[in-house]
């Protein structure tokens, strides 16, 4: 029988060997957002994403990384930016900022996983091959952007049905011309004069509204585009400035203070984007995860906003309405 001390020895002389190098932790994934604007996601965006990305236990720093990418509204640096990304080992791009950003993306890699945001027709836009069999490695949401600027011109028509109504575009969308051909038909249609002003900087949104004061609008479509959303604060400042009653995409302009919004719920789109890069993480491919298209839209009316700009809202809209804030 061995005595009781030798066990013990044996146990902590083992404890002292010399072990192997430990394995070194795998790098954690990383995680591009790629955003033509200002930002890398607005704060709503932010929210909803990390939560689709929680919804399949993915937590940033714990078992992923984010990189952001920011053009700053100057849309030639895009490729560049991407291509930073790409140079990281990025395992996938979040191509936030309408579709130019997604097809900047898609020119500089068709390896690199990209997860597009709300684009009205990536078909059109030759992102995907069709929308349930993406085909290559680029998917994402579609969304109903641009195609429902002639619904809110309609809308903004029941605000003030006389006089010119104003038309804010940024020129650099790709698919501007369509827009405005859409939205053209939609004024002619209701018989109404537009003042259309194109605006693709913060500066030239600023000349627009001067425009539109000479002009004498009456109201306003901003029409859908990530550079208005992005310049947000800008462009409701002018607005209230030049008392214009407007019309928005997101709920999140009456929110904070414009008169109306007619749209999808854009956290819906930014939760599945989150919840597409946790499957790629995982291992799936953006062939095989059919782009998704919003089913949920709102109609919100801000009547504090009216009553400061004098307007009585038609009871017959206020019914319509999904959100009527006071």
């Amino acid at each position: 029988m061995r005595p009781h001390g030798f066990v013990l020895l044996v146990a902590c002389a083992s404890t002292m060997l010399p072990l192997p190098a430990r394995a070194q932790q795998p790098a954690l994934p990383i995680v591009g957002i790629l955003n033509s604007t200002t930002s890398g996601l607005r704060p709503e965006q932010e929210v909803a994403f990390r939560r689709g990305l929680g919804d399949l236990g993915y937590v940033e720093g714990k078992n992923f990384k984010l990189e952001y990418r920011v053009a700053n509204d100057q849309y030639d640096r895009l490729p560049a930016l991407a291509l930073e990304l790409i140079s990281l080992k990025v395992a996938v791009i979040v191509a936030a900022g309408g579709p130019i950003t997604a097809i900047a993306s898609r020119k500089v890699t068709t390896t690199v996983p990209v997860v597009f945001t709300t684009i009205a027709d990536p078909v059109k836009a030759g992102l995907v091959e069709s929308l349930n069999r993406p085909g290559g490695n680029v998917t994402g949401t579609a969304g109903f952007t641009s195609e429902l600027d002639p619904k809110r011109l309609e809308l903004l028509h029941q605000i003030k049905p006389t006089g010119p109504l104003g038309v804010l575009v940024n020129p650099n969308r790709p698919d501007v011309k369509s827009q405005l051909a859409d939205i053209n038909g939609a004024g002619q249609a209701i018989g109404r004069e537009l003042v259309v002003v194109p605006a693709g900087t913060g500066d030239e949104i600023d000349a627009a509204f001067d425009k539109f004061a000479q002009q004498s609008i009456v109201a306003l479509l901003v029409t859908a585009d990530p550079l208005f959303n992005s310049r947000r604060t800008q462009v409701l400042g002018l607005t209230e400035r030049h008392s214009i009653p407007a019309i928005y995409q997101w709920r999140e302009f009456p929110a904070a203070g414009g008169l109306m919004s007619y749209g999808p719920i854009i956290s819906d789109a930014y939760r599945q984007t989150g919840i597409y890069v946790g499957r790629i993480l995982e291992g799936a491919k953006p062939a095989d995860l059919p782009v998704t298209r919003p089913t949920r839209f709102e109609f919100v009316i801000n009547l504090t906003t009216a009553k400061k700009l004098g307007l009585t809202v038609p009871r017959s809209l206020i019914a319509r309405a999904d959100d009527v804030l006071e």
